[in-house]
């Protein structure tokens, strides 16, 4: 059985606030992927696309803020095990990274093909 107290909705709810304001306060790059998606979410409501594609380009902006905090949690995590340069570290942070890389060119692939699908065909 596991040591852990009970869910309790505002309390959980405030842990996951005081993440977010820690993440952008402390981590550059979420603070610039948070202010793209604090513009372009507005954006939606403007463009003349389906409510389907409207919902994808949501998703994959999410995407980007979701991978980016699971990166700087396994940073965070690495660097509490060890600050030495180990190769496994960096290997950990690496892949964190790239699944950073990967969101953002989901999401910027699919904002491509939908306003170029829209817009221009």
């Amino acid at each position: 059985m596991r040591n852990q107290p009970k869910y309790h909705f505002i309390k959980n709810t405030s842990y996951a606030l005081a993440g977010l304001k820690d993440l952008i306060q402390t981590e550059s790059s979420f603070k610039i992927e948070f202010i793209f998606t604090l513009i372009l979410i507005p954006t939606l409501f403007f463009l003349d696309v389906t409510l389907t594609q409207k919902l994808l380009m949501f998703i994959t902006l999410m995407g980007v803020l979701i991978t980016e905090t699971i990166n700087s949690a396994i940073e965070r995590a690495v660097d509490l095990v060890t600050l030495e340069h180990h190769q496994m570290a960096k290997r950990a942070k690496d892949m964190g990274s790239a699944v950073v890389f990967l969101s953002i060119s989901t999401a910027v692939c699919t904002w491509i093909v939908i306003l170029i699908d829209n817009y221009l065909l």
